[in-house]
């Protein structure tokens, strides 16, 4: 396993259960809603119809949209580095009696076989926590011709304008955008030693990256909450920046063939 995948697991095992406390709210187990702000799937059609399809999700955490995902007939399997995550997620699918396969296991070493599935998904989860030159080309060995990689994460607008002193987004240019990849949370929750590590890619990176690896980009969607939003997440972003400013881009991108 990576320095940087261990680190990042530590960090989610030991934050796991007051991370899903904080957000139950938030995430759905019967409606699938995109980031922070719980955008609903059946309004941006960011999947569109998952019956009778293989879906991985990448970083299912607690498994609310892979259960919510299998209501709706998908063949489904979550996989998430996090022990403590992946327990809370066993609970989860117990509980609500659908059939999903739970992976212990990294984005980039998904010990799972080639070209097994339609569809891999993300809202935030590991692409945003292991490294991108790493975990998309393990994707896009997953994936079968034609098959479909989404995924949420934050935008570079985000990064580039963080504060490390205030620990929070502001309005002027902070961080520079060329160069954009590895970062370091140096807020560790109590317990761990050492916090995040993130990645982030300018939009160019991220394109040339996809090419090199046989995915021809669909869409690129900039998430937008309405106005009076609220949300769980509370340091994140303000909704009100997030009206000025995309805090949250869901890249859809194909496999050839």
């Amino acid at each position: 396993m990576h320095p940087d995948v261990r680190r990042n697991q530590a960090v989610w095992n030991a934050d796991s259960a007051d991370y899903q406390r904080r957000n139950a709210a938030t995430l759905s187990k019967t409606e699938p809603r995109w980031g922070v702000w719980a955008l609903p799937e059946r309004e941006l059609r960011i999947l569109g119809d998952v019956a009778g399809k293989d879906v991985l999700e990448l970083g299912c955490g607690g498994a609310q949209w892979s259960i919510a995902l299998a209501r709706r007939g998908a063949r489904m399997t979550g996989l998430d580095v996090s022990e403590a995550q992946l327990a809370f997620a066993r609970e989860q699918v117990r509980a609500e009696g659908v059939d999903v396969r739970l992976v212990h296991a990294s984005a980039d070493e998904t010990g799972l076989p080639s070209s097994s599935f339609d569809l891999v998904f993300a809202d935030h989860g590991a692409p945003g926590f292991v490294d991108p030159h790493r975990w998309v080309p393990e994707v896009a060995r997953l994936l079968r011709g034609g098959g479909r990689l989404a995924f949420n994460v934050a935008t570079p607008w985000l990064h580039a304008t963080w504060d490390p002193a205030k620990q929070a987004v502001g309005t002027r240019l902070v961080l520079d955008y060329f160069g954009m990849h590895r970062f370091e949370d140096t807020t560790p929750p109590e317990g761990v030693e050492r916090g995040m590590v993130e990645f982030m890619l300018g939009y160019g990176d991220w394109i040339r990256l996809f090419l090199a690896n046989g995915l021809r980009v669909v869409d690129l969607v900039e998430l937008r909450p309405p106005e009076h939003a609220s949300t769980t997440y509370s340091t994140y972003a303000p909704p009100e920046w997030a009206r000025r400013w995309p805090a949250e881009q869901i890249w859809k991108v194909e496999k050839e063939g």
